[in-house]
C-alpha cells in the first residue's frame, strides 16, 4: 500500500452506525394507539357502575399499567440503530503485532449442572480464535472448586495442541469440537486428519465423562500433574483455598502446538471460599478474574462468556476491536455487547427462548440512546471501564508486544502464588470492589446493574448484532427450567428498580431519558404480572356471573378497546414477520408471555415485595439446560411442551386455562339462551376465546397426552378445583 492509500485508509472509520428507516411513520402509528389508550381510560372514569366498583377499578388500574408500560416499551423503538464494523480496514491499519491483547473469561459453577465436557468445548473454541495466540489468554473460573473441572481443563490443554492447528489449517467452524463433530460435514479434503482429530476428541471426552461419572479423579491421574495437590486437603465447594494453575504459559517459547506454533495462555482459577464469607455469586467470580488476569496477562480488552456459550465466529474479536480502536468514537466505548443465541432452538421455538424483537429491535433501540444492556455473556469489555474508571476523554488502548510489557519476567510458580492472594476472600475487605470497581454486588442480575453504572460514569457501550452469530449457547428445553430462569431474571431486575440504581434516579442527568425508560422495560417485568393476572381472571369470572366489564357491541366506546388491542397485535405480528420469525413462532411467544407473566414474573413480584420488608434474602439458582432423558428430548424436537411436574407454576397454568375454557363455554351457552344480552359480553368472550386458543397445548397436555411430559392428573385436578372456586366466588 502506498503512503497516499495508507493515509486514506487511516482516515476512514472502523465502523458505521445506521438509523432504521420508517421512524416517522412508526411515531404517527404510535400516536393513534396512545389516543386509543387515553380513550379507554376516559371510558373507565366516566362510566363507573353503581355496584361492583372494585371489579371495575381493578380493570381500570390494569389498563393504566398496561398503557404506561406500553409507552415505556416504545422508547426502544424510537431510535433503532445498527452497527457495521469494517474488519478489512482494521487489518490494513493494524498489523498482527500491533493488535491489543485480549483476555477471555469463562465462568462455571457446578460440574453436575454444567458438565465439564460442555465447559471445555467453550474453552477450546476460545483458544482457537483467528487471533495472534501470544496476545490471547483464556481463564476458566470454577466457582465449584471441582477437581473434575480442573481435570477436564487439563485434558483440553493437551488436546488444544491438535485442535488449534486443525481449526486454522482447514478454517473449521464452529470451533467447539463438541458441536463441530456432532454435525454432518464434508471432509473429503482432509479425510484422514479429520478422523484422527475426531478420535482424539472422542478419547478425551470419554476420559472426562468417565471421571465425572466416578465423581473423583484417580490417584494415578493426580500423580501426573502438580495441580491436583491443591485438592489433597479437605476441599469442598463452599470451603477451599484459592487455586490458580497456569496450564499453558503463552510467554513460554516451548508452549506450542504439534506444528510448532505458539498457543494462548490457559489458566484455571477457583477463588477462595470460606463458610460465613459472602462470595457474591458470579459478580465475585468476575471480579476475582479481573484481578488475577491483571497480574498474569493484563490485556486491555476482556471477553466474558458463560461456560455453555461457545464461540461460533472465529473472527468476532476483530469485529469488536473495530469499535474500540476507531480513532474518533472508540475512546468512549466501554463494552461491545452481542446478543444471546442458541444452537438447540427448534423450528417455531416453543419456549420463546429467542425473542427476535428483543435481539433485533429493542436492544438496538436502547443502543440508539447509548443505553446498551450488559447481559452477562458474549460481551467485550474495556478493562478500564470494567475496573471502575470514569471516562475522561483521554483513554487509549495500548497495542504492545510481550517484550515491551514483561520487563520483569516471572516464572509460572511466581505468577500463581501472586495471583492466589488476589483471589482470597479477605482481599476485597475495605476496598471498593463490588461497589465502584468491577461488577456490582448485591443483585442477582449483576450484569444489568454493572452496565448501568459504567454508562453513568460517562462511558458509551454499543450493541452489535451480526448476521453470523458470534456466540451460541444452550437454551432451556423444558418449561420448569425456562420459568425458573425468567423468575430469577425478573426478580433481580425488579430489585434494581427498588434500589439506589433505579435508572430514573441513579441515571438522572447521566444517561439519556430514553435509555432510562429502556432499562425499565425489563426492570418492570415483575409488576406487569399483576395487570396480566387481572385480565386473565377477572373478565372470565365476571362473564360467569353475568357482569359486563366493557362497552356493548353497539356502543362507539368499544372502538378504542378494539383498536388498541387490534393495532398492538397487528404491529407485533408484522414486526415479528419482518425480522424473520414465523407465524407459529410469534403465536408461541404470545403464549409464553402470558405464562411467564402469570407465574415467573408474579412470583418474582411477590418475593421482591417480601424482600423489601426484610423477610427474605437474595438467592442464586444455577439452571441446568441439558436434557438427559431421550424421550424428553424427542418431545422437545417435536414441539411438545414439557410439563411433567407438579409445581405451583403448572397448577397456575392449568387453572387459568380451565377457568377461561369454562367461562367461554358458559358464555356461549348464555348467548343461546339469552341472545339479547350477548352484545354486552362480546369483549369478555373475545378475551376468553383468545386465551383458550393460546392454551390449546395446555388442554392437550391435560386431556389428550399420555407421555411423561403431560400435565399430571393430580395437577389437573388441583387446577380444576381452584378454577371451580374462582367460578363460585361471588362478585359483590
Amino acid at each position: 500500500m502506498n503512503p497516499n492509500e495508507k493515509q486514506e485508509n487511516d482516515d476512514l472509520p472502523l465502523f458505521e452506525t445506521k438509523a432504521a428507516r420508517g421512524g416517522a411513520a412508526h411515531k404517527l402509528f404510535c400516536s393513534t394507539i396512545f389516543a386509543g389508550i387515553i380513550l379507554t381510560w376516559v371510558y373507565r372514569l366516566t362510566h363507573i357502575p353503581e355496584s361492583r366498583i372494585h371489579v371495575w377499578f381493578s380493570m381500570f388500574f390494569s389498563e393504566v399499567f398496561f398503557g404506561l408500560y406500553w409507552i415505556i416499551t416504545q422508547s426502544a423503538r424510537w431510535h433503532v440503530v445498527s452497527r457495521h464494523p469494517f474488519k478489512d480496514r482494521l487489518s490494513l491499519r493494524y498489523g498482527e503485532e500491533e493488535l491489543p491483547k485480549v483476555d477471555i473469561f469463562v465462568c462455571t459453577a457446578d460440574p453436575v449442572l454444567k458438565p465439564p465436557s460442555l465447559v471445555v468445548g467453550t474453552v477450546l473454541s476460545a483458544v482457537s480464535y483467528n487471533y495472534p495466540p501470544e496476545k490471547l489468554a483464556v481463564y476458566l473460573s470454577d466457582d465449584g472448586g471441582s477437581e473434575l473441572t480442573f481435570y477436564a481443563l487439563l485434558e483440553a490443554s493437551r488436546f488444544s495442541k491438535h485442535w488449534v492447528p486443525f481449526c486454522k489449517k482447514y478454517d473449521v467452524e464452529p470451533r467447539s469440537p463438541r458441536v463441530y463433530f456432532s454435525r454432518c460435514v464434508d471432509v473429503n479434503e482432509f479425510d484422514e486428519e479429520w478422523i484422527n482429530v475426531k478420535q482424539l476428541y472422542e478419547d478425551m471426552e470419554s476420559r472426562i465423562e468417565s471421571v465425572a461419572r466416578k465423581g473423583c479423579v484417580s490417584q494415578e491421574i493426580k500423580d501426573r500433574h502438580k495441580g491436583f495437590s491443591e485438592w489433597e486437603s479437605n476441599v469442598t465447594k463452599q470451603d477451599h483455598q484459592s487455586i490458580v494453575q497456569i496450564l499453558i504459559d503463552g510467554c513460554n517459547q516451548e508452549a506450542t502446538d504439534i506444528e510448532g506454533n505458539k498457543l494462548p495462555t490457559l489458566v484455571y482459577l477457583s477463588r477462595e471460599k470460606k463458610t460465613g464469607c459472602p462470595h457474591n455469586f458470579k459478580a465475585g467470580s468476575m471480579n476475582a478474574l479481573l484481578r488475577v488476569s491483571a497480574e498474569i496477562s493484563n490485556a486491555p480488552i476482556i471477553l466474558n462468556v458463560d461456560c455453555d456459550m461457545y464461540s461460533n465466529d472465529p473472527d468476532s474479536i476483530r469485529d469488536a476491536l473495530c469499535f474500540f480502536l476507531d480513532e474518533k468514537q472508540g475512546k468512549q466505548i466501554s463494552y461491545v455487547q452481542y446478543p444471546q443465541q442458541y444452537n438447540n432452538i427448534i423450528e417455531n421455538d416453543i419456549y420463546a427462548n429467542i425473542n427476535l424483537a428483543i435481539n433485533q429491535i429493542e436492544l438496538s433501540g436502547l443502543d440508539g440512546f447509548g443505553g446498551t444492556l450488559y447481559v452477562g455473556t458474549g460481551c467485550f469489555h474495556r478493562r478500564e471501564s470494567l475496573s471502575g474508571e470514569k471516562y475522561s476523554g483521554i483513554h487509549t488502548i495500548e497495542c504492545l508486544n510481550d517484550d515491551e510489557v514483561n520487563t520483569k519476567k516471572r516464572s509460572v510458580a511466581q505468577l500463581e502464588e501472586a495471583s492466589k492472594v488476589l483471589a482470597n476472600c479477605s482481599y476485597e475487605n475495605g476496598t471498593l470492589w463490588g461497589q465502584e470497581m468491577g461488577l456490582v454486588y448485591g443483585c442477582p442480575v449483576e450484569d444489568i446493574v454493572t452496565g448501568l453504572t459504567i454508562q453513568c460514569r460517562g462511558w458509551r457501550p454499543v450493541y452489535y448484532n451480526p448476521a453470523k452469530y458470534a456466540f451460541e449457547g444452550v437454551a432451556p428445553t423444558n418449561l420448569d427450567v425456562s420459568l425458573i430462569q425468567f423468575k430469577r431474571w425478573s426478580e433481580g431486575m425488579f430489585q434494581i428498580f427498588f434500589s439506589k440504581y433505579c435508572p430514573f434516579v441513579y441515571g438522572h442527568r447521566k444517561i439519556e431519558f430514553g435509555a432510562q425508560m429502556g432499562y425499565c422495560i425489563y426492570l418492570l417485568w415483575a409488576p406487569i404480572s399483576l395487570p396480566t393476572l387481572c385480565y386473565v381472571v377477572v373478565p372470565a369470572v365476571s362473564l360467569l356471573h353475568g357482569v359486563p366489564l366493557f362497552p356493548q357491541i353497539s356502543s362507539s366506546w368499544l372502538l378504542p378497546f378494539a383498536y388498541v388491542f387490534g393495532a398492538k397485535t397487528a404491529y407485533t405480528l408484522a414486526e415479528a414477520l419482518i425480522i424473520g420469525d414465523t407465524l407459529k413462532g410469534w403465536w408461541n411467544l404470545q403464549r409464553m408471555v402470558v405464562i411467564r407473566r402469570t407465574t415467573s414474573f408474579f412470583f418474582a413480584f411477590v418475593d421482591t415485595t417480601i424482600r423489601q420488608f426484610g423477610l427474605s434474602q437474595t438467592s442464586f439458582v444455577v439452571t441446568s439446560k441439558s436434557v438427559d432423558d431421550h424421550e424428553a428430548r424427542d418431545r422437545y424436537e417435536k414441539g411438545l411442551i414439557e410439563f411433567g411436574s407438579s409445581s405451583v407454576t403448572t397448577i397456575i397454568i392449568a387453572t387459568i386455562a380451565l377457568l377461561n375454557l369454562v367461562s367461554l363455554v358458559c358464555g356461549l351457552l348464555r348467548k343461546l339462551a339469552f341472545g339479547d344480552e350477548f352484545g354486552q359480553f362480546v369483549a369478555q368472550l373475545a378475551i376468553c376465546a383468545v386465551l383458550v386458543m393460546l392454551n390449546l397445548p395446555i388442554y392437550e397436555a391435560i386431556f389428550l397426552r399420555s407421555d411423561k411430559g403431560k400435565i399430571p392428573s393430580s395437577v389437573a385436578v388441583k387446577g380444576f378445583v381452584v378454577a371451580s372456586i374462582l367460578c363460585l366466588l361471588p362478585i359483590y
